[in-house]
């Protein structure tokens, strides 16, 4: 068995899509780590434009417990409350993709600019080993569906790669398999560390 890739998925806010993936992964043995690259946290709010904005050190209890002041019934009806918990029991905040020094063989991101601030983050780091980290992008939309099929698209785009014998030289034509069955393009870069 190879050893388990070291595996990060990114959104913007560290909620929903990179959530959600980070706990099927999590299930499936993978070393998994999630972020976001925004410069706060936001959540939906009672109106398009009035989202609830947290600080990044804001753990998801604190979240939680301010929306049901807020309105418990808002933010029962539209799942927040419920992403709230399960985030909870994931890890106590979310944590930004920029402020993190880890290395990973795998970032996947859920949305193109956030693909972009990703792969802009790591060039601007400077290189110390020359350790390949591959970043894909993987365009889903922030909804509760979505985000579902999408961390399941993830995982087994992760069991995949993981399975491979030279990950390195067999990831483009895996890419290209994964974009014919599923009907989706991927973004692919390769950085160093």
């Amino acid at each position: 068995m190879p050893s388990p890739l070291q595996v990060a998925v990114v959104c913007s806010s560290n909620q929903n899509r990179s959530m959600e993936a980070h706990s099927i992964l999590s299930k499936r043995g993978f070393n998994v780590r999630s972020f976001g690259t925004g410069t706060h946290v936001k959540l939906p709010g009672p109106a398009p434009d009035k989202p609830n904005v947290y600080d990044f050190r804001t753990t998801y209890g604190q979240m939680y417990n301010d929306l049901l002041k807020k309105d418990k019934e808002l933010y029962t009806q539209n799942g927040i409350l419920r992403m709230l918990d399960r985030n909870k029991r994931i890890k106590p905040r979310p944590e930004r993709f920029q402020n993190c020094k880890d290395r990973f063989d795998l970032i996947l991101t859920c949305e193109e600019r956030v693909y972009d601030q990703v792969v802009e983050d790591l060039n601007s780091r400077e290189q110390e080993t020359c350790q390949p980290v591959h970043i894909i992008n993987v365009d889903i939309q922030d909804n509760d569906e979505e985000a579902t099929l999408g961390a399941f698209l993830i995982c087994d785009l992760c069991q995949c790669i993981q399975h491979a014998e030279d990950m390195e030289n067999e990831i483009d034509e895996l890419l290209q398999e994964f974009e014919e069955k599923s009907g989706r393009a991927f973004l692919h870069t390769v950085c160093f560390y």
